[in-house]
């Protein structure tokens, strides 16, 4: 056979150099001065997301209706802090919002009013109108104990005395003279007869004689129709009476009240709101006070339960008070329900029974955000009932609407409220993930309508040494916030390898700082369990990680301990014809790793094509079946010029159970296919990973570094031999970031990593054989790899369609 020439294992095999991004910690000294990410909104702790930078700036900048924006990008990338200080920044140069009050409706009781003042008169309203209620319940009943008063009021009470006295007079002067005297008992009036000018009890009336006892009836009846004529107009006298003591109460109560009244209408003599509103009060506290405050009932109130009933007719409900020097409100609601966001109207509880008032209306984020700003998680906001479309509603009306959202589908309550609608001019940030986001671009309009501005967060920052360096003092900044001890130049540089690696490229850095920041605090744990002393080194980083890697560790633990037993066949040493180890990636939960899996072909003669196992049995998904079909693709295209290929081949992952996704096992399952076809066996020692396309060019895979480090495991478990390796895409070079123990080992020569471009190469590594080069005749050298696989197929072919006469 053709031997593999040496120069291609020189040419594709990787040194150090090429395994990690070059850094130096000399980039993060101390002494290096802070890179300014500063912009008109003010500096900004951020390093990178220029575009959704720009697309913020300009949606929060945009008054117009419907330049809300959506925030896209994974979590843990900034967004919400970086959001909340330009938010922050920007509300400080805005004006506070005006404050919205609810006020008691005298006329309407259950359409509360709206009322809004300028920021900080809130508080001031409340204030004064406290003390007004204060100077009412010291001021009655005590007002009615002035002698003015009492004179006018006994004049009155005289001039019905008088009319009344004046017509008994009349009644009784007529009585003397028929001999018959009238008396009045307990507010009744009697006759009885005289005798002698005395009058009769009843036991004397008894002995008279019949006669006596018959002119006395005779007289009474007299009398009373005398008495009846002479008070007919006693209920006229009375409600007279009553209407000028009740005139004159109230007018006693209003000249009372109005010094106070004058003086808040001086105070906020510039607010036409509440003018309006303390002209409503006027005309309606007279009435309480004199219901409230004046009560001739037995059981007379505390004043603190009279200060209650005045607090519940006349005392502002001030929502959210602002503070004019803060700016804009900037308000990030977390459990975005549906009475957190709106607001709503509690119900109280007295004697056993529920009852509510303007007072008790509640203020959702929407209130607290008017005239600012509002941040939202998307995936929240849409698993609310009802939430999302009246959020809609709101932002379409510009007006906010505080209701019960289920009432229709409930049963009638006794009394409920309907507040007056408040003015709504809020900008709202969704923050969502790229799938939120297309999705509700697609199907749902009103959605384009109202967001139209997408600030889309970058995962990943370019690898320059200004980001580099100010993602250094982000961590710096994080470890000065918590109190951790100082972070030496080499611990920075760890932690930000560890960004390049999770963004699995050597010229980008991850921008998921939560993760950087995770590891920071577990390091910060091992330097306090390892003695709390000096500065926090790259040390302390290792140590954090390793603890990581134990605590997740188990799944991988396992799946390796069940190799070395062979319970899953996998070999590091020897050569198999139609086997080779394919290397996949497991993410189970917070547990990532790569793992070995032995992938086999077996073919025959036929005309079934490439059977992909996996699929048959619903175990593979769509992407490794189009993998498994694109082999089908290449050897018609490779082999099938001169004759028609016919084969039957089974592709198949060994001792793999779960579903299976993703075309990073094509390079290998067509390793595997061609060796059963040539019979000649694939070198063990070496693994394999990456995609190719029908035409046998190798394409990019993913989880390169969790793969090779897999292996790496196995090998170094099993025993190293200086042959082992792993063969991943010449495309991949720039994703790797391994870790320390395999640059060692590829540095001592004790393990490999070869790039490779064409699946030529990768056969001719995996079997040290010459792939073969096509002649101008259209034949490839005997003894070649494609050599043998055309003489097979042929071979096959002649087989099922005969020999070529």
């Amino acid at each position: 056979m053709t031997k593999m020439p040496t120069y291609l294992t020189d040419k594709t095999r990787l040194g150090v150099d090429d395994l990690t991004s070059p850094l130096s910690a000399s980039l993060f000294s101390n002494n290096k001065k802070p890179v300014s990410t500063s912009n008109e909104f003010g500096a900004q702790g951020f390093v990178g997301h220029e575009r959704a930078k720009e697309a913020l700036e300009f949606g929060l900048s945009m008054s117009a209706i419907g330049f809300n924006v959506f925030a896209m990008g994974e979590h843990g990338t900034g967004r919400q802090t970086l959001i909340k200080q330009m938010l922050t920044s920007l509300a400080m140069t805005k004006t506070a919002p005006d404050e919205w009050c609810y006020t008691n409706n005298f006329d309407e009781s259950h359409i509360p009013l709206t009322l809004s003042v300028k920021p900080g008169d809130g508080k001031k309203l409340l204030i004064s109108m406290n003390k007004f209620i204060d100077g009412l319940i010291s001021l009655f009943p005590e007002v009615f104990d002035n002698p003015g008063y009492q004179r006018q009021k006994s004049a009155i009470d005289r001039e019905f005395n008088q009319k009344y006295d004046q017509a008994i007079s009349v009644v009784e002067e007529l009585a003397l003279k028929e001999n018959v005297v009238l008396y009045e008992e307990n507010g009744e009036v009697g006759f009885s007869p005289l005798v002698d000018g005395k009058p009769l009890n009843d036991k004397e009336f008894a002995n008279l004689n019949e006669t006596d006892r018959t002119n006395f009836y005779k007289s009474l009846n007299e009398l009373e129709n005398v008495l009846s004529e002479q008070l007919l107009e006693l209920p006229l006298w009375k409600r007279i009476s009553f209407d000028q003591l009740r005139q004159l109460k109230n007018d006693t109560a209003e000249k009372a009240i109005k010094p106070y009244l004058t003086e808040l209408e001086k105070e906020f003599s510039n607010n036409e709101g509440v003018l309006e509103y303390l002209g409503k009060v006027k005309n309606h506290v007279v009435d309480a006070v004199l219901e409230i405050l004046v009560t001739e009932s037995d059981d007379t109130p505390t004043d603190k339960e009279l200060r209650k009933l005045m607090v519940e007719r006349f005392l502002p409900n001030l929502l959210v008070p602002r503070d004019d020097s803060k700016g804009a409100p900037v308000v990030y609601e977390q459990n975005p329900t549906y009475q957190n966001l709106f607001g709503h109207v509690d119900f109280a509880s007295f004697q056993g029974s529920s009852y509510t008032s303007y007072r008790l209306i509640r203020p959702g984020a929407l209130h607290k955000a008017n005239g600012g700003y509002l941040l939202l998680d998307a995936d929240k906001v849409l698993s609310q009932p009802m939430v999302w479309s009246r959020l809609k509603l709101a932002l379409k009306t510009q007006q906010i609407t505080i209701e019960n959202p289920y009432s229709e589908y409930s049963p009638p309550s006794g009394y409920s409220l309907q507040p007056e609608k408040i003015p709504l001019q809020v900008k709202v940030v969704l923050l969502g993930d790229a799938e939120i986001y297309y999705t509700l671009q697609d199907y749902d309009q009103e959605f384009t309508e109202l967001f139209r501005v997408l600030a889309d967060f970058d995962r990943h920052l370019d690898k320059t040494d200004s980001n580099l360096i100010a993602f250094g003092q982000l961590i710096r900044q994080r470890a000065d916030k918590y109190n951790y001890p100082e972070v030496s130049d080499e611990a920075v540089l760890e932690l930000v390898r560890y960004a390049l690696r999770r963004g699995e490229h050597k010229h980008k850095v991850s921008a998921n700082i939560v993760q950087v920041n995770d590891l920071l605090d577990e390091s910060n744990y091992c330097w306090q369990k390892h003695g709390s002393q000096g500065p926090l080194t790259a040390q302390h980083i290792a140590l954090a990680q390793a603890a990581k890697k134990r605590r997740i560790g188990r799944l991988s633990e396992t799946w390796l301990s069940e190799i070395k037993e062979q319970q899953v066949l996998i070999n590091t040493e020897g050569s198999f014809i139609g086997k080779v180890n394919g290397l996949t990636v497991l993410e189970i939960g917070d547990s990532v790793f790569g793992t070995p899996a032995r992938i086999t072909a077996t073919v025959y003669a036929g005309s079934e094509g490439v059977t992909d196992i996996e699929r048959e049995v619903d175990l593979g998904k769509s992407i490794h079946s189009k993998g498994v079909l694109l082999l089908t693709g290449y050897l018609g295209h490779k082999y099938g010029q001169t004759f028609p290929v016919n084969i039957s081949a089974n592709i198949a992952i060994e001792q793999s159970y779960g579903h299976i996704d993703g075309d990073s096992a094509s390079m290998a399952e067509l390793c595997a296919l061609i060796s059963a076809i040539t019979l000649l066996p694939i070198d063990q020692s070496l693994a394999i990973t990456g995609s190719i396309n029908q035409h046998g060019e190798v394409q990019s895979i993913g989880g390169v570094n969790e793969k090779i480090e897999g292996f790496f495991q196995l090998c170094k478990d099993k025993g190293l031999t200086g042959t082992q390796g792993v063969i991943i895409p010449k495309t991949n070079v720039i994703n790797l970031m391994l870790n320390d123990e395999v640059m060692d080992a590829v540095s001592r020569g004790e393990f490999a990593i070869y790039a490779v471009e064409s699946i030529d190469q990768a056969l001719e590594l995996l079997m040290n054989v010459d792939a073969g080069v096509i002649s101008k005749t259209g034949r490839y050298p005997r003894k070649s790899i494609h050599g043998l696989a055309l003489d097979k197929l042929e071979n096959f072919s002649d087989i099922l369609n005969g020999p070529e006469e």
